[in-house]
């Protein structure tokens, strides 16, 4: 197995611990045939174990947060012959409920559980709607969740499931333009709707990610289904390429994360 990983250039403390993590665990799959399961992972921690995978030629795995579509996922890693079976994921679904008059938003439930000692990384994603709703949690703190009688200052009733609540459709903004190049200091000063000397000065300050990971290369180029965040603007989609305007500018359809 190799163990340089190099190749993932400059890391934080915590992205170095966690690669370290993720190749021990693909060594427990493959010698001792032990399937391993992360903790709940944010959207860069999972592109870099992405990464960390295929560097290893590492195949048998899945991410799963509880439905298509969730933001924080756990990372499931199988032995030779083990099934990837999405039921066997440690962690459950929290349903709450409480009066439609009370507004409780996604911070009044992490606050809550955080105030708890309860760690991050062992909380999922917190669908939030009327009267109704979920947190995802590692089953090692799922007994705590299920004990809350109060979010705030507002009585709720739990029990385990997700009780039939429909998960919200990500909604866009759609942003139409045309660049010279898929250069990211174009691209931004389009989504953004900025100067591209702006765009270059929020890139040199560490603000810009692509593909939830830090980039400060103006000239970086994009592709259609590439995803990028600025601080301060929020997550965009280049969700599509298109043909070349008569001025040989390329249109380019981005949408906003709403």
């Amino acid at each position: 197995m190799k163990n340089d990983l190099s190749f993932l250039g400059q890391l934080s403390d915590e992205d170095k611990l966690l690669a370290g993590r993720i190749l021990d665990s693909i060594r427990a799959c493959e010698e001792k045939y032990q399937d391993r399961f992360t903790f709940f992972l944010d959207e860069h921690q999972q592109a870099l174990c992405r990464k960390v995978l295929a560097s290893q030629r590492f195949e048998s795995f899945c991410f799963y947060g509880g439905y298509e579509g969730a933001s924080r996922q756990v990372l499931g890693m199988f032995a030779p012959y083990s099934e990837a079976d999405k039921s066997r994921f440690p962690f459950t679904a929290v349903s709450y409920f409480y009066r439609k008059s009370d507004s409780l938003t996604h911070r009044d439930f992490l606050g809550c559980l955080m105030s708890l000692g309860i760690e991050r990384d062992t909380v999922g994603d917190i669908i939030v709607s009327e009267g109704h709703s979920v947190v995802f949690v590692y089953n090692t703190i799922a007994d705590h969740a299920l004990m809350l009688e109060k979010i705030g200052r507002v009585g709720v009733k739990s029990e385990s499931g997700m009780a039939g609540i429909v998960i919200p459709e990500q909604k866009y903004l759609p942003i139409e333009g045309t660049v010279a190049s898929l250069r990211l200091d174009s691209v931004l000063s389009v989504a953004l709707r900025i100067s591209r000397e702006k765009a270059a000065r929020l890139l040199h300050q560490g603000g810009v990610q692509v593909n939830y990971e830090a980039v400060e290369l103006s000239d970086r180029k994009l592709s259609a289904g590439d995803v990028f965040s600025a601080k301060g603007y929020g997550k965009f989609l280049l969700s599509e390429v298109g043909d070349l305007t008569k001025k040989d500018r390329i249109h380019i359809s981005i949408k906003k994360y709403i």
